[in-house]
């Protein structure tokens, strides 16, 4: 897991930026699961009633996230004091498997009954609904990109997991621990926001904010260093498709007097378009440009300017930027 500190950051920027309705966000699919029951009787019988509603095995990948998402918490105490790992003996390859498979299947009837789990717990019930549809799934381990302070870190940890389904002859890449909601510190309780940014998210975007211990996607090596030192990008920046193209990198080497060019696709003058400087002060760009389908604008780095910038987008953080010294 990462450090606590960089996780509140994360959760807190998730709490102020986040303010989008729920109306807004909801599919058809969406709004049929909204009206389940909280509670099934068993694993079993959630995944029938998805079965029988829906006829298409996107539309059903995409009510198990909605119905998970809608229904289990993320359990943030867990979180902060996690439990030892358990250990268990055996004396076959047989015993082990079967000790691994009830360890599992513990994890996921816990996350089903109590409806909290931290992220290995989403993951392994949303797999498991799957597999009881006949939907390839898989777990996926590695890092995530959460906080400003993210950007630029020397090495990647194993900290989160997330899965991929295969519908259609196509993997597709889902993080239902982020769809379900965020950590509201004024109020010391996660809240229930549900986002469907991160289900058959664009491989871009969500490379962009998780980085796999294998170092790859379906065969295809990623760029660690792209992830590490990449700008952050936030779930509007997912949501509207709104593409970094420049700086293409997070880390901006400037002095004052420098000016840093940044254009971001599909947005227009018709947006509203600011930073925030180190007093917390929100500045509009200046004189931006409609250039090949997006908006190009400037950001004059002063003695006003922190140690980081992020872009705001309509009262919506879209991206930010580390800035050193030269």
């Amino acid at each position: 897991m990462p450090q606590k500190k960089i996780a509140l950051i994360f959760l807190l920027l998730n709490s102020i930026f986040i303010n989008f309705t729920f109306a807004q966000k909801i599919s058809e699919v969406d709004k049929i699961v909204a009206k389940y029951p909280k509670s099934f009787d068993s694993t079993e019988k959630l995944a029938d009633r998805i079965e029988k509603d829906f006829d298409s095995d996107y539309d059903r990948a995409r009510a198990i996230y909605s119905w998970i998402a809608f229904n289990i918490r993320y359990d943030y105490n867990a979180y902060l004091n996690p439990p030892r790992t358990q250990g268990f003996s055996y004396s076959s390859e047989a015993e082990k498997q079967r000790k691994i498979k009830q360890l599992n299947d513990n994890l996921i009837q816990k996350a089903f009954k109590s409806k909290k789990a931290v992220c290995e717990g989403f993951t392994a019930l949303y797999q498991h609904l799957a597999s009881l549809m006949g939907i390839k799934c898989e777990i996926i381990r590695g890092d995530s990109k959460i906080s400003v302070r993210d950007i630029g870190r020397k090495n990647t940890s194993s900290n989160h997991a997330w899965n991929m389904v295969l519908i259609d002859k196509k993997w597709r890449l889902l993080d239902v621990t982020w769809g379900q909601g965020y950590y509201d510190s004024s109020k010391g309780r996660m809240v229930n926001d549900f986002n469907p940014a991160y289900f058959d998210t664009d491989p871009d975007y969500f490379f962009a904010k998780h980085f796999p211990d294998s170092g790859s996607y379906l065969g295809n090596r990623l760029s660690k260093e792209d992830f590490l030192n990449g700008p952050l990008i936030y779930n509007t920046t997912i949501e509207k498709d709104y593409k970094i193209k420049s700086p293409d990198s997070g880390i901006i080497e400037a002095r004052n007097g420098d000016k840093i060019t940044v254009e971001i696709k599909n947005l227009s003058k018709s947006n509203q378009v600011f930073y925030l400087n180190k007093y917390n002060k929100a500045v509009k760009v200046q004189n931006p440009k409609e250039k090949r389908g997006g908006l190009e604008f400037q950001i004059g780095i002063d003695n006003n300017i922190g140690d980081y910038i992020t872009v705001f987008v309509d009262g919506n953080s879209v991206v930010s930027f580390k800035i050193v010294s030269k």
